[in-house]
């Protein structure tokens, strides 16, 4: 494995340590006030390029990069965020109609 694998591994791995915090914060707080459909959406859609990428090199090289299973795994956890985004998003409709907000 080369230095510029290991970098882009370690860019994964740091920008994937912080989506636990996030989906544990989704979770206990039950409200999705504050968060941005649009920057998680943006957020898969470019780790979904990287992934893309590496599938080409893929294909042309023969060899997978390891790298795609750090990119796999981070949009999961974003994936997981954006459904309780979702789910939070209809608990806040409910709280509003119910007059608790």
């Amino acid at each position: 494995m080369d230095i510029v694998t290991l970098c882009e591994i370690g860019m994964l791995v740091a920008f994937g340590f912080s989506w636990p915090f996030n989906i544990l914060k989704s979770w206990r707080s039950r409200t999705a006030r504050g968060k941005s459909l649009l920057f998680e959406i943006v957020v898969i859609f470019g780790y979904l390029v990287g992934v893309l990428g590496k599938l080409i090199a893929w294909r042309r090289g023969g060899v997978l990069a390891p790298s795609v299973w750090f990119y796999l795994a981070d949009i999961l956890m974003v994936c997981v965020d954006l459904a309780l985004s979702f789910r939070n998003r209809a608990l806040d409709r409910a709280a509003a109609s119910a007059g608790e907000y």
